[in-house]
């Protein structure tokens, strides 16, 4: 009898365990940049509509902070990049991360062979590096894309490039320059220091040195305030860089509807909207939580 008692004592305890962990508040977290944080508000607020409380922990830190907190399981859940895994697990040599899908699909089944860390649904957009053109030098030239782009330098079309020391010294640049076939003299390249995209920005908008063309990342807001136009990556250069919300494999199992709950959000995001709504933080001055709300009430995700 006592033997049953004990049973039935243990039985209970891990019913409480399990009952107490399903209870848990998500811990919902972010990078420091607003578009990170902007997202991650929005996945709280939707969160915390379906009835799930959560914590929030937006702007935690950088990239190898939120690996090791999402990893140790001080934080739940925050939006990630896909061609990050490229680096995490020490395999930036694939050509799949300048797919978009298929770097998705890598990121997503390495991260959980190792970590028990899901991928939920990313964004059709990615932020990657990429070059941005006054409005003016690309309309009149019918500048859209890299390959564009490469026709107007070979012909002969002036160019002065603001770029960081990262972006040519990486072998970025030169990237860019085998697989559109074009080539840039050291005397067309203003080559900043750090890596902040809104002084290159700067740079082209307001003609510095004669600078035209500005180092940029895909989702840049500043860009619409400075009339650019981003080219587009049309032979695949750069490695995609599309947001997508990682959680640990536990929280989805004690909240399965988190996937469905996310997954409308995330498919609303192209590159376009992203644009708008980095705009909206970074020029217009606007707090990443009122632009979340404001969207997501737009989308009729939230009441």
């Amino acid at each position: 009898m006592t033997r049953v008692w004990k049973s039935l004592a243990l039985a209970i305890a891990l019913l409480s365990g399990a009952l107490a962990q399903a209870a848990a508040p998500v811990v919902v977290s972010s990078k420091l940049s607003s578009e990170s944080a902007m997202i991650g508000h929005m996945i709280r607020l939707l969160l915390n509509a379906n009835g799930i409380e959560t914590v929030d922990r937006i702007t935690l830190g950088g990239t190898p902070i939120m690996r090791r907190a999402i990893i140790a399981g001080m934080i739940d859940l925050y939006v990630e990049y896909t061609g990050n895994a490229a680096f995490f697990f020490n395999v930036a040599a694939d050509p799949a991360w300048k797919d978009w899908q298929k770097g998705y699909e890598l990121g997503a089944r390495l991260d959980y062979e190792a970590n028990r860390i899901v991928w939920l649904t990313p964004a059709n957009a990615s932020n990657s590096w990429a070059l941005a053109v006054r409005m003016d030098v690309a309309t009149s030239n019918r500048l859209k894309t890299m390959s564009d782009f490469a026709r107007y330098v070979t012909a002969g079309g002036p160019v002065v490039l603001a770029c960081s020391a990262e972006f040519v010294n990486s072998a970025t640049l030169r990237s860019l320059e085998k697989t559109y076939g074009f080539a840039l003299a050291p005397e067309q390249l203003i080559v900043l220091a750090g890596g902040d995209t809104s002084a290159t920005i700067r740079a082209a908008a307001e003609r510095t040195n004669g600078t035209n063309t500005a180092m940029v990342y895909g989702t840049d807001g500043a860009v619409l305030a400075a009339n650019l136009e981003i080219l587009e990556d049309d032979r695949h250069d750069e490695p995609a860089y599309a947001p997508v919300p990682i959680i640990r494999e536990a929280v989805l199992k004690a909240y399965p509807q988190i996937t469905a709950i996310v997954k409308p959000l995330m498919a609303s995001f192209d590159q376009a909207t992203l644009l708008e709504l980095n705009a909206r933080i970074q020029i217009n001055g606007e707090p990443p939580t009122s632009v979340a709300e404001d969207y997501l009430k737009s989308k009729g995700l939230l009441r």
